[in-house]
């Protein structure tokens, strides 16, 4: 690769520049596609060196309009949506990409309200995060959306969920944490499978209310607190700083996971 840079300076070497541009192309070019509707330029910038560096393929929207265009036409492998564009506000933008596409949906804003997060969420969005953000962080919420992709396409999921000392048996329905059984509650255990189903994603207090205790109990948050602490105790080292039982304030609970570790 060094010798492309050096090329690139010899006017009587364009083939050979071509040629190594071309080879570095194709190195990229299976790489996932990634979408990203947003109208800050100096945003625009920030994550398309930092997608681009990890050999992401980017297409870049700067309103609504484009990017549902965008979306129709080239099938991203994941969204990456502001939600204060300038023409549709990105929770109209989920609500109808969600109409046809199930497209990973990552949203990206400076809106910080509880109610905002719940909404997109609510409305189809896979992930949320709160601007200003670490690059670290995007990185790892885009693999696991993709992650989550993947498995969603194939209708096959893992007999087994290892993370950190813990490890599930899907299929035996047994937990444990290093080589030593840990027994749970029936509701404990529904709930724990709902979060390794959504493992890295925030999953809202009514989603889990919903799957776990039914659609009479949405309202119930109580029951999660009581049960979330509970689980915490009996899995996390540390219950009063869980390493991967994570609360997101006013919006839900998420299962902290990264594909790669």
């Amino acid at each position: 690769m060094r010798k492309c840079g050096i090329l690139c300076f010899n006017a009587y070497t364009l083939i050979r520049i071509d040629t190594c541009t071309h080879l570095v192309l194709k190195m990229t070019e299976n790489k996932e596609l990634i979408l990203l509707i947003e109208d800050e330029p100096q945003m625009r910038r920030f994550l398309r060196i930092t997608l681009q560096s990890q050999g992401y393929r980017l297409v870049e929207a700067a309103t609504a309009q484009e990017g549902l265009l965008q979306a129709a036409s080239r099938n991203p492998d994941v969204v990456l949506l502001d939600l204060s564009l300038p023409d549709i506000d990105g929770l109209e933008v989920t609500k109808r990409l969600r109409e046809w596409a199930q497209t990973p949906i990552i949203v990206i804003s400076a809106r910080e309200q509880e109610q905002d997060k719940v909404k997109a969420l609510d409305f189809g969005a896979d992930d949320y995060l709160t601007k200003p953000f670490n690059a670290n962080e995007l990185l790892a919420r885009i693999r696991v959306a993709l992650r989550h992709s993947v498995r969603s396409r194939s209708g096959r999921s893992e007999p087994i969920f290892t993370l950190y000392n813990l490890r599930v048996d899907l299929a035996k329905r047994q937990v444990f944490l290093g080589d030593k059984e840990v027994h749970l509650t029936p509701i404990e255990y529904k709930l724990l499978i709902t979060l390794i189903r959504h493992a890295g994603k925030v999953v809202t207090h009514n989603q889990l209310l919903k799957d776990v205790w039914g659609p009479a109990h949405v309202s119930e948050v109580q029951y999660l607190r009581v049960y979330m602490t509970q689980l915490r105790h009996k899995l996390e080292a540390e219950p009063a700083r869980p390493r991967f039982l994570m609360n997101e304030p006013g919006v839900g609970y998420r299962l902290k996971y990264d594909p790669e570790r």
